[in-house]
């Protein structure tokens, strides 16, 4: 296997810039998913790695290799696209074995390998048949024991799950992750679906307007998002953002958010008090939130619901705090009324605070490397 290096990516169509300056390295044996909504650059900057769009500028690297100018045949790589992509004339075993064919390997091999793919994406028993006597999901299985038969540096695969119902994607899902988890293969996996890159991946670098905004863990992004978009992106019910201002009270901060009395913030971050009589933005996501009794809430957020939606699992209740909208969850038994008062107490360790203007968090606002675009030591 190999490390990828992508090193200042740039790709033009025209005037648009599809990929700017993007630089970014995925681990030896790393799964990292490519993350962000149609027509960000996640496509063309996979695209770009297996040699299918040629560059404007900067460097592309697979282990100590400089590949920026190869053709995809000599990159040692494979790729599963959107579509299955799978030969109807051809059976399971020939569709699998197909690129181990026009590489002249000799036929004993061919059959280990093509077989190999088959066990581990557990179709064997499709080996003689043709994708017409398959399911949808067996012909994403075929595409892709076809990519790992040919044993690549790097496995690239773009939304291979879109086209799949969702209890389908759901079991593929959980699948792929299994099986990438034991070839090991370095993968760079696109998608625009957050549970999907949230579930499966080591990493997700996050992508907007062609430009690479955060890469980290799964709960890193979820947790602590480098920018208002990411925390608008991630997650669902995306992150709450209320704009307030925060105020020195003594030898306390305390923030006041529209006509809301002021909140004392506890342990408040060094990056908030350089911030006083300014305003910012307070990040939180809904499941940490608490709702309480209007009449117990001094000290609290006040507010007024608005919609209240059982989901099974919990409640989603939208409440109106000083005209801002905010989405907060309860267990399903918690009964709350449309259109009452009630409290909203935050759990300040959960706190995110941003810029208004820039988006950017405050403690990342004047620091470019806590985006952690490069991998860690």
């Amino acid at each position: 296997m190999a490390d990828i290096q992508l090193e200042r990516i740039t790709k033009l169509f025209k005037d648009v810039r599809a990929v700017d300056d993007v630089s970014l390295t995925v681990r030896d044996g790393e799964f990292m998913v490519l993350l962000g909504p149609s027509g960000c650059g996640k496509t063309t900057l996979l695209r770009s790695i297996a040699g299918l769009e040629q560059i404007d500028g900067g460097r592309v690297r697979i282990g100590d290799q400089d590949v920026t100018n190869l053709p995809p045949r000599r990159r040692r790589i494979a790729m599963v696209f959107q579509s299955y992509a799978v030969f109807p004339h051809m059976t399971v075993f020939d569709n699998i074995a197909f690129g181990l064919t026009m590489a002249k390997l000799p036929k004993p091999e061919i059959r280990q390998r093509a077989e190999q793919a088959a066990d581990l994406l557990h179709i064997t028993e499709l080996l003689g048949r043709y994708p017409a006597q398959t399911s949808g999901g067996q012909r994403q299985r075929i595409a892709v024991a076809r990519a790992i038969a040919m044993q690549p540096q790097v496995l690239l695969m773009d939304e291979p799950l879109s086209n799949l119902d969702a209890l389908l994607r759901l079991e593929m899902r959980a699948e792929l992750k299994r099986l990438l988890g034991e070839i090991g293969s370095t993968t760079v996996y696109v998608t625009h679906d957050q549970v999907e890159a949230l579930s499966m991946g080591d990493r997700v670098a996050i992508m907007n307007q062609g430009h690479l905004i955060q890469v980290g863990g799964p709960l890193e992004v979820y947790d602590a998002p480098a920018d208002r978009f990411v925390g608008g992106f991630i997650g669902n019910p995306p992150m709450n953002f209320l704009e307030g201002i925060p105020e020195r009270r003594g030898a306390q901060v305390a923030i006041r958010i529209g006509t809301a009395d002021e909140l004392p913030i506890p342990d408040p971050p060094g990056a908030l008090v350089g911030r006083v009589g300014r305003p910012v933005l307070l990040g939180i996501r809904a499941e940490n939130i608490d709702l309480i009794e209007s009449d117990a809430a001094n000290g609290f957020l006040r507010g007024r619901s608005l919609v209240v939606e059982p989901l099974g699992s919990h409640n989603l209740v939208t409440i109106d705090v000083s005209g801002q909208l905010v989405k907060a969850t309860t267990r399903p038994d918690v009964t709350i009324g449309r259109d009452a008062q009630v409290g909203l107490k935050l759990d300040w360790s959960r706190v995110r605070w941003l810029d208004p203007e820039s988006g950017r968090a405050l403690d990342e606002a004047s620091d470019p490397a806590a985006t952690n675009l490069a991998a860690p030591a």
